[in-house]
């Protein structure tokens, strides 16, 4: 569990040096995507699906986001978007093209459903956080 914290922050941390966002935001940026891979690890790891648990962690991801937000006074996309990098399905992705070569095509149909739709559900997350977000602020104003 620690090693793949590490590797989830280490993968947030370098993409969003990648992503070129400032250097006082990058360990913060390291910090959501740790919590939202490790959101995503618990969730799995109580037999959640696959798909609500990407919706979950990223819903969380978006959350630690504006508060990095308010924090650091930055924009938003420069903590979410490397903050869901760990969560995005390449891995399944990638065996769905591995299955298209093999030719495959039933596997390779079912695994790129899998993967189009944990994008969405990551998508949802933080669209949805958003608008939660913006609702506590009404009603708190």
């Amino acid at each position: 569990m620690l090693s793949q914290l590490a590797a989830s922050f280490i993968a947030a941390f370098a993409f969003g040096i990648i992503f070129n966002v400032p250097k006082k935001t990058l360990f913060a940026c390291g910090i959501a995507g740790a919590v939202g891979w490790l959101s995503y690890l618990f969730l799995i790891h109580f037999k959640m699906d696959l798909i609500i648990a990407a919706f979950i962690s990223a819903l969380l991801v978006a959350f630690i986001s504006h508060l990095f937000t308010k924090m650091y006074k930055a924009p938003i996309i420069i903590f979410s978007v490397p903050g869901i990098i760990p969560l995005v399905p390449g891995g399944i992705a990638y065996d769905a093209m591995r299955h298209v070569v093999e030719q495959d095509y039933f596997t390779a149909i079912e695994l790129a459903a899998k993967a189009f739709i944990i994008s969405g559900a990551i998508a949802m997350g933080l669209v949805f956080s958003e608008v939660l977000n913006r609702m506590i602020m009404k009603i708190i104003r």
